[in-house]
Parts: structure tokens; C-alpha cells; sequence
């Protein structure tokens, strides 16, 4: 079964997200985005040492949910600052030290961290221990890896059983 379907979680994840991306459910969408669901995980099988285990799947529901809400806010957050003019922004480099270990987790952090506006994974240590991050409003980096590490650093290890 695993030759056949290599990543039975990740083949309906990305179906759904398909289908999101095309805010359709047509008949023909489905068999597509069940295609690539499958298709993706079984081309990139040689890049994917390890499968890809959650520990608690009603967090991945409630991160996601999370990471919604928190992306709208964030896209408010920057349009004002860009309304605000250039005077309001304070760009900074900020270095963020890492508790996560697996190499999944690190790269869903770096990508929902680019995600939210604002924010964007700029470097990652060679020893994979600290994450370097550029915000739009770096005036206060302590505070910022806080927020870091409590809004999608913990979450992220609590799916992930780190």
C-alpha cells in the first residue's frame, strides 16, 4: 500500500487545497486535485526520508484556524504601515533560536512564518538552531521571537510530538 500511496495524510491535504485554490468542488476539480494529491507525494517519494507523523491531529485543526485569523490581522497590520508611509516601518533582522529538531517542523515554521505578512524566513543556522527572520517592524526583536515562539513555534511542536 505505502508503494502505491506513500503519504495517505498528505494526498487529501492537497486535494483540498486544490480545490481551494480553484474555490471549486466540480466533479472535474476533484479527480484533478485527487491526481496531484496522489501524483505530487508519489514523484517527490525519493525527497521524503522520513513519513511525516502527527501526534495530534486536533491541534493541526486548531493551529490552522489560528494561522487564518492571524494572516488576515497581519495583512491589516501591513497595509497600514504601508498607508502609514515609509516613517512607520522599521525593518530589522531578527534572529530566532530554535527548540525544533525535525527538519519538517523547521520548514512548516519557515513557511508560516513567510506566510504571515510582514515576516519572511530569511536564513537558517547550518546547525539548524537559529532562524533568522526580516520583519517590516523589528523595533523590538525580543518581543517579536516571543511572539514567534509562543504563536506558531509551540503549536508547531505540539503537532509534531517534539
Amino acid at each position: 500500500m505505502k508503494r502505491w500511496l506513500p503519504h495517505p495524510v498528505l494526498t487529501p491535504l492537497l486535494a483540498l487545497l486544490w480545490l481551494l485554490l480553484n474555490n471549486t468542488a466540480a466533479p472535474g476539480h476533484v479527480v484533478l486535485g485527487l491526481g496531484l494529491g496522489w501524483a505530487i507525494p508519489w514523484f517527490t517519494l525519493a525527497f521524503w526520508p522520513d513519513a511525516v507523523r502527527f501526534h495530534s491531529p486536533t491541534a493541526i485543526l486548531r493551529f490552522a484556524g489560528f494561522l487564518v485569523v492571524d494572516i488576515v490581522l497581519s495583512n491589516l497590520t501591513v497595509a497600514r504601515l504601508v498607508l502609514a508611509g515609509p516613517r512607520a516601518l522599521k525593518p530589522a533582522l531578527v534572529q530566532v533560536p530554535l527548540d525544533l529538531t525535525d527538519e519538517f517542523a523547521i520548514s512548516l515554521l519557515s513557511n508560516v512564518i513567510s506566510l504571515t505578512p510582514g515576516t519572511v524566513s530569511a536564513q537558517l543556522s547550518p546547525d539548524h538552531k537559529v532562524l533568522t527572520l526580516h520583519a517590516l517592524v523589528g523595533d523590538d526583536p525580543e518581543t517579536l521571537v516571543r511572539t514567534i515562539k509562543r504563536q506558531f513555534e509551540a503549536p508547531i511542536k505540539e503537532i509534531f510530538g517534539c
